[in-house]
């Protein structure tokens, strides 16, 4: 089986730091901005930009624990994912697809570690909802890892070309 082309650092480099900057950046202009005004309509009762600093996991998980458990437990946590994430793509053979899914979970990884390791906590900011039932805040790199994670269990479901699947790959 030809290599994937995803694995090629030329490749995999740019996309990944891609995906890390538009994160960064897009909290750094949440909290240059968003954090005066709180919360400003793009859609009213449906899309908000809305400053939220999240010091849990993935909807405020964990957020009122203790600050000293807490931080070492999700920078150990994110750590360990991301190196993880890291020897599997590098290990893995296969197609682009599963590759692809790989860099956008690592990036959106990186770039919540990112914040927890400078801030001590996540900013969010894309607020959907419908009137008064929100969705939990949420950033680039959230949408990164559900992208990854999408494309991830697409690939699973429809891989079709006889290789081994995620579910039964080994280090």
């Amino acid at each position: 089986m030809k290599p994937s082309i995803m694995k090629s650092p030329k490749v995999a480099l740019p996309i990944l730091a891609a995906i890390l900057a538009l994160d960064l950046e897009t909290k750094h202009l949440a909290r240059v901005f968003l954090s005066r005004i709180q919360s400003l309509a793009v859609f009213p009762n449906f899309f908000h930009l809305t400053y939220v600093e999240n010091r849990g996991a993935a909807f405020g998980f964990l957020a009122e624990i203790n600050a000293r458990f807490r931080a070492p437990f999700f920078i150990t946590t994110s750590l360990a994912a991301i190196i993880f994430i890291a020897i599997f793509f590098w290990k893995m053979e296969g197609d682009g697809w599963t590759h692809l899914a790989l860099l956008f979970i690592m990036a959106g990884a990186l770039g919540n570690l990112i914040d927890r390791l400078r801030l001590g906590r996540v900013i969010d900011f894309l607020d959907l909802h419908w009137y008064q039932y929100h969705w939990p805040a949420f950033n680039v790199a959230d949408m990164a890892i559900c992208i990854g994670a999408g494309i991830l269990i697409i690939d699973i479901l429809f891989n079709k070309r006889g290789r081994i699947s995620v579910a039964s790959y080994t280090l």
